[in-house]
C-alpha cells in the first residue's frame, strides 16, 4: 500500500485530470506505479471520480479520520 504523501500526490493528479475532462479536453492520463491510465470524457469520467473517491477514502483512513456515518432515506 501507498504512503499517504503517494496518495495525496495521485489524488491531485486523479482531481486535476478530472477537471480537464469536465472542461472539454476529450482525453487524459493519469500515471501511477509505472502505470499509465487514459480516460476519455463521455466513457470514463464515472470510473475516474470512483477513482478519486477511493483515494480519498484511503487517504481518510491512513491520516485518521473518522468515518462520517451514513444516513439513508426511504
Amino acid at each position: 500500500m501507498a504512503d499517504l504523501a503517494t496518495l495525496q500526490a495521485r489524488l491531485a493528479e486523479a482531481e486535476t485530470a478530472l477537471h480537464r475532462l469536465n472542461i472539454g479536453e476529450t482525453e487524459v492520463k493519469v500515471s501511477y506505479d509505472g502505470k499509465t491510465v487514459e480516460y476519455a470524457v463521455s466513457l470514463d469520467a464515472p470510473k475516474l471520480e470512483r477513482y478519486i473517491a477511493t483515494l480519498r477514502a484511503e487517504i481518510d483512513r491512513l491520516s485518521g479520520k473518522p468515518r462520517r456515518p451514513l444516513y439513508m432515506s426511504f
